[in-house]
């Protein structure tokens, strides 16, 4: 973790918030190359459960909501942590989080535990003493059940289909750390699936493959995954069954994701204490009903963690250590880098011209300072798998090499077939597979160099 955290400064993924002025604790800014790759794990998240579905639909709902939502979903009753406070130096720990009697800062004895809400309370209006307390809402399911009607009547799509959403959430955690592990200040991606009762179970089976198996396609380590199944005692009130994906962190096995059986319940209770209907009608079998809700959702914040985690690598260099991260190109905040072999002034107009024509279609970085060799090693350590180098041969065959991030192999290609050629390796297509026009350069055997 301290290699990712040391990273993450050092290349401007990740930055601690308000640090000028000392940091606020577990919260966190994304950098120039921070925002691109949580951009690209949203955008991944968002092609696979909305794009390339026909069976899902999105929305973007309020983060302030009406404070009776919060009551109807019980937050306001039940939304709390068991709280200790150490009597010698007086930090707060959440309780069940806690392994020992002591407290890990001084040694000292803690109070007894005590609920803490662990919603954020803010005052909605101009005037303070006649402003309604409302919150920041905790979580993003409510903002889609409260829209379910909406959606129900504008989209008119029937059963089986799901509302997406990904958004902000706040929680004022006891215990934070584990970098952007748990935070007061994160982004959920959420799904709630609309299912007749008695399917639930066939479709919570069938999201939670789905789920799992989205972060492999991505590139996360089988071994570094697995399903835990809640334990009756560990159910939230409204579960009838939930399981959680988790990753191997550093600290250990932790929640990456969690897929529910949300029953009815919260439909049931916005339609009593809204006095709405929020029923389904089924066409096919003439019957109206509050559908079942199976819920996958994930955290925005914790899977970059592990995407970043996963993608780590060191390997030996001549005299040094190669630091890399092998991201999916999905996830890459940069896709491919562009690098004149020097700053020569014959060799800056061409590469200037094929950045142009490379950047219209890609995220890409310009990089012109120190070696080629620098430059590579520095492309490997934020992921980028393509970087193309604009040589003095290029100013004669008017070609350019294409390098591979994981196996450090270079193609020749020309420069009319760079833009597709840097489309199919990006989608998979493997490096050895040369356009028109194409020559293996370096690193392959004699037979094909």
């Amino acid at each position: 973790m301290d290699k990712i955290v040391s990273l993450s400064k050092r290349r401007g993924l990740i930055f601690q918030s308000s640090e000028i002025y000392g940091g606020l604790s577990a919260c966190w800014d994304y950098g120039p190359l921070g925002v691109e790759f949580k951009n690209n794990v949203k955008a991944a998240w968002w092609r696979s459960m909305v794009q390339q579905r026909d069976d899902m639909v999105g929305l973007d709902s309020s983060i302030i909501m009406h404070p009776e939502t919060w009551v109807a979903s019980g937050h306001v009753q039940g939304f709390s942590d068991p709280l200790v406070e150490c009597r010698q130096c007086h930090l707060r720990w959440r309780a069940d989080d806690l392994t020992d009697d002591k407290c890990p800062e001084c040694g000292g004895e803690f109070t007894e535990p005590r609920m803490f809400n662990l919603m954020f309370k803010t005052l909605f209006g101009p005037v303070e003493d006649e402003a309604a307390t409302v919150y920041l809402r905790p979580e993003t399911a409510q903002g889609i059940f409260l829209n379910f009607a909406n959606v129900m009547d504008t989209t008119r799509k029937k059963l089986p289909f799901g509302i997406a959403q990904i958004g902000k959430a706040f929680r004022n955690e006891i215990t934070t750390g584990n970098f952007i592990f748990r935070s007061r200040e994160f982004e959920q991606m959420e799904v709630e699936y609309f299912v007749k009762p008695g399917t639930d179970e066939q479709w919570f089976n069938y999201w939670l493959e789905q789920r799992f198996n989205w972060y492999l396609n991505l590139g996360i380590k089988k071994e570094n995954l697995r399903l835990r199944e809640h334990t009756s005692d560990e159910l939230a009130h409204y579960a009838r069954a939930c399981y959680d994906v988790e990753y191997l962190f550093p600290m250990g096995w932790a929640e990456l994701e969690g897929v529910a059986n949300r029953t009815d319940f919260d439909l049931v209770q916005h339609q009593q204490c809204s006095g709405k209907d929020l029923t389904y009608f089924d066409q096919d079998s003439n019957e109206r009903f509050l559908p079942y809700v199976i819920e996958p959702s994930a955290g925005v914040d914790r899977s970059t963690l592990a995407f970043l985690l996963d993608a780590y690598d060191e390997e030996p260099d001549k005299n040094e250590i190669r630091v890399l991260l092998r991201l999916h190109p999905d996830l890459a905040p940069i896709k491919v880098a562009i690098l004149p072999l020097s700053r020569n002034e014959a060799l800056v107009p061409m590469a200037r011209d094929v950045h142009a024509q490379v950047r219209r279609c890609f995220m890409t970085q310009y990089d012109d300072a120190q070696s080629i060799g620098r430059r590579y090693r520095r492309q490997d350590e934020i992921g980028t798998p393509l970087c193309v180098t604009v040589d003095f041969d290029s100013l004669e065959d008017n070609a350019v090499t294409i390098r591979d991030r994981d196996s450090m192999k270079q193609i020749r290609v020309p420069v009319a077939e760079l833009v597709a050629t840097l489309q199919n390796k990006l989608a998979g297509e493997p490096l050895d597979v040369l356009p028109p026009g194409g020559k293996y350069w370096l690193g392959f055997d004699q037979a094909k160099a």
